[in-house]
């Protein structure tokens, strides 16, 4: 069980890095902070465009791996549930009680598979994804042993070749085994096209959906001719929500970065050509970070570093400067180009880092702030989740 955090008896500097009622200016750093306003912002947003089409929006909780965030979500957003990856993340949100939890994986592991036939005893409804009719009876056996139920949808495999099938008769044959077996339900189908994401041109991703959406309409049709509805079909990402959204064929969307942004998905381009992160979605996540060292004159030496942030989709961007730039990292170090000497020892700054999900996953806490005030702190409660 995870303990609660009674951030009073707690030290600022060793144990959190803020506390509530503090200027943002005094927060420890290397830190993850939320721009409460702006986070407010997008979840509101896509809350308003799942309801005005018609369509549920099942919360991606990998992103942020905090139940705090994803109770945010339901309360302002109307999300229906929150989707993970890993069961031990599932675990964390259903104790948290979040009452609708999907793993949008594959479960194989049988000590994976027990644990999450036992999810329903905490009082959540438990979901996975099945791509292989082996599959079928190990979790019916699980499902049966806990007196539980495992709701399973068929994942398909539209483009990101990863997980999944990708022909209607392998759709057909999986969902009637699930139908079939006993402790399981069969609940709908799985398909998030992930490789295209992150493709710059609106175009290009709308190309792309179209596949994705014509692969599920089949699979629909083949379902339907062997009596079998689908609850959930499920799928769509912050780079693609509007065509899965729009499409008469999905009725769950399942977008995370959109409440934090990143530097890389706010590189993508709108339909105008715009960037997304500029009209769009607002950001809402930063590392904040401080200058430690200018003893070259050209550059600053940051305490964010490699340990404070994924950079496989590419480095940081400072937010607000276009006179600085992060140029290069090591584990405790950021080196920041600064021409002109702009920059002192104890400045701070905001990063946007380049991928907010793995950058999340490094740190305990996320500090809340509006108006220059911390107004919360959160704990980042599923992290380090990773089985």
């Amino acid at each position: 069980m995870n303990k609660a955090v009674n951030f009073d008896e707690l030290e600022v500097g060793f144990d959190v890095p803020a506390k509530v009622g503090m200027d943002e200016a005094d927060i420890q750093t290397p830190c993850l902070v939320v721009d409460l306003d702006a986070l407010e912002s997008n979840i509101k947003k896509m809350g308003d465009y799942a309801k005005a089409n018609g369509i549920r929006h099942r919360v991606h909780g990998k992103m942020h791996k905090s139940v705090d965030v994803a109770k945010l979500q339901e309360k302002l957003g109307g999300s229906c549930g929150v989707c993970c990856q890993k069961v031990s993340e599932a675990e964390v949100f259903a104790r948290g009680g979040i009452k609708d939890v999907m793993v949008s994986n594959q479960v194989r592991d049988p000590a994976k598979i027990d644990r999450l036939a036992r999810i329903p005893l905490l009082g959540s409804r438990a979901i996975c994804c099945v791509d292989d009719i082996d599959n079928v009876a190990d979790l019916s056996e699980a499902a049966m042993r806990h007196g539980t139920q495992i709701e399973c949808i068929v994942e398909i495999d539209c483009g990101a070749g990863r997980c999944g099938v990708t022909t209607t008769p392998e759709v057909v044959a999986i969902s009637q085994a699930i139908a079939a077996a006993d402790g399981l339900k069969f609940a709908g189908l799985q398909a998030y096209q992930g490789a295209m994401q992150h493709m710059d041109n609106y175009d290009d991703r709308k190309e792309k959906t179209g596949i994705a959406v014509a692969m599920v309409a089949d699979a629909m049709e083949g379902l339907k001719a062997v009596g079998l509805d689908c609850d959930i079909v499920g799928g769509g990402g912050t780079g693609s929500y509007y065509f899965e959204g729009t499409s008469g064929v999905y009725n769950e969307l399942q977008c995370g970065s959109y409440a934090f942004m990143d530097a890389d998905y706010g590189r993508i381009l709108d339909k105008e050509g715009k960037r997304i992160d500029q009209g769009e979605w607002q950001n809402a996540l930063f590392i904040l970070t401080s200058v430690m060292s200018h003893a070259k004159a050209d550059k600053a030496i940051c305490d964010a570093g490699l340990k404070s942030q994924s950079v496989d989709s590419g480095l940081p961007f400072i937010y607000g400067r276009d006179d600085v730039e992060y140029i290069k990292c090591s584990d405790e170090h950021g080196v920041i180009a600064d021409p002109k000497g702009v920059l002192k020892v104890n400045d701070k700054l905001k990063l946007v880092p380049g991928h907010c999900d793995p950058t999340c996953n490094v740190h305990d806490f996320y500090v809340g702030v509006r108006n220059g005030k911390v107004e919360t702190v959160w704990p980042v409660s599923a992290r380090g989740r990773c089985f």
